[in-house]
């Protein structure tokens, strides 16, 4: 058989068996390896699967995921999540929307601990949405709001998402880890403003909340001193080259393990549990990299990588038209496909043709990053917005799946503005990186 034929064939037949629900990470590996070797032998496609298992849950740079979710898990069981939702609210909840904002920007915060998307849409729900219901504000704002200020989470440093893009494209992971702290903070503000307008335009969606002085407001800032001291220890230490994403991944968990110990804040069942979900989720996330590396080698034999880099660099279009596409094709992929899966699968295909095109690496990887994090919030794969309405089940059992997904439409309009002034302004990704060098 033609190998790029088996190659159309083999993407079929993963389509297919995505829409089964079968897990993304085993399809990826079963088609690879059977398309692999039925295009080479059955030998070297069991070499190709066994070497790849082993190289992902031994790799070096890859031992940065489970430590970063571990400092994540143990920040949410010693209470810095509920502290800063605390925090936010005291400033903004007086208004309009405020609790939403506050949720908002409680999950940017918590994001500078917890590096995943889902995770910090998950503890968010517990904390936001029963305060936001309990003041009446409308379904779809409250399970909306938690599910993209979630997916800041997928660009605030440490981000695991950003981890894996520069595994692959031998990027500097500190770099990429301070480039994308100013556009988590840009996003941040749009949604913040996006919450305003559609509170300006309905306020039942979103009824004002107790008001605070401002001695109050001031006291609450030191619930912020626990995850400024993290946030300055693991990227201070990664701005001044103190130290490598590793170390510094190593550094903040035992940061906050430290932190929680000395404040009292952590029992022994809370470590356990902070344990049993780092590697539950690890496992998922190495296995998912190992299934995607398994598929890329597949693909690699048919040469239909570089077939797509061809003919997408065959346009005869200035190269932001052809950026613009790559972004539309990451934008289409993400509502079908998991966000890490859509990146190990598509960046060996465009980084080529992105970085023939003069494009800087750093910039491009927050680009990909953010559109990819609009399909954690687009039907039908959404990964956050099932985690929310999953949550919702337990504390608030009246909230629809069909609420959350029809409060994510101005969220997703933020997005694409803000992916709109990074276009226009690479600096806002570019300029704390170039300091670093």
């Amino acid at each position: 058989m033609d190998p790029t034929t088996a190659g159309v064939i083999g993407i079929c037949i993963m389509v297919f068996l995505f829409m089964t629900r079968m897990p993304v990470a085993f399809v990826m590996m079963l088609v690879g390896f059977v398309g692999f070797s039925l295009l080479t032998s059955w030998r070297g496609g069991l070499n190709l699967m066994s070497r790849n298992i082993y190289d992902a849950f031994a790799s070096y740079e890859l031992s940065t995921i489970p430590l970063f979710i571990l400092m994540g898990q143990i920040a949410f069981n010693c209470g810095i999540s509920r502290r800063l939702y605390q925090t936010a609210y005291r400033f903004l909840g007086s208004t309009r929307g405020g609790l939403a904002m506050a949720t908002v920007s409680a999950c940017t915060a918590f994001g500078a601990v917890c590096g995943s998307s889902p995770a910090t849409a998950a503890t968010m729900s517990t904390v936001g949405i029963p305060e936001m219901k309990r003041y009446g504000y409308a379904n779809s704002l409250a399970a909306a709001s938690v599910a993209s200020g979630g997916g800041l989470g997928m660009i605030m440093p440490p981000s695991v998402v950003l981890i894996i893009y520069g595994v692959l494209t031998e990027q500097s992971i500190g770099a990429l880890f301070v480039s994308g702290i100013l556009p988590a903070i840009l996003l941040t503000f749009l949604f913040i403003v996006g919450i305003y307008i559609q509170c300006r335009i309905n306020p039942a969606l979103g009824p004002k909340g107790d008001s605070f002085t401002w001695a109050e407001k001031l006291s609450s800032l030191a619930n912020l001193i626990d995850t400024l001291l993290i946030f300055a220890l693991v990227i201070g230490g990664l701005f001044w080259g103190l130290f490598t994403p590793t170390e510094a991944a190593s550094i903040g968990v035992i940061g906050v393990l430290v932190l929680a110990l000395v404040k009292r804040q952590l029992t022994w069942q809370a470590f356990v549990n902070s344990l049993y979900e780092t590697l539950r989720t690890s496992c998922m996330v190495l296995v998912l990299i190992a299934g995607a590396v398994v598929f890329g080698k597949f693909l690699a034999v048919t040469r239909i990588p570089f077939d797509i880099a061809e003919w997408v660099s065959a346009f005869d279009m200035p190269p932001f038209a052809i950026m613009g596409t790559i972004i539309l094709i990451y934008f289409i992929g993400g509502c079908f496909m998991d966000s890490l899966a859509l990146i190990m699968l598509t960046i060996p295909v465009f980084y080529p043709v992105v970085t023939n095109m003069g494009f800087d690496p750093i910039w491009f990887g927050v680009i990909i990053v953010l559109v990819t994090e609009m399909g954690v919030i687009t039907p039908p794969v959404g990964i956050n917005v099932y985690v929310v309405y999953g949550m919702c089940r337990k504390i608030a059992p009246d909230v629809t799946l069909e609420d959350v997904f029809k409060g994510i439409l101005p969220f997703m309009l933020s997005i694409i503005v803000g992916i709109g002034l990074l276009f226009i302004f690479p600096q806002i990704i570019l300029f704390l990186p170039r300091l670093m060098y």
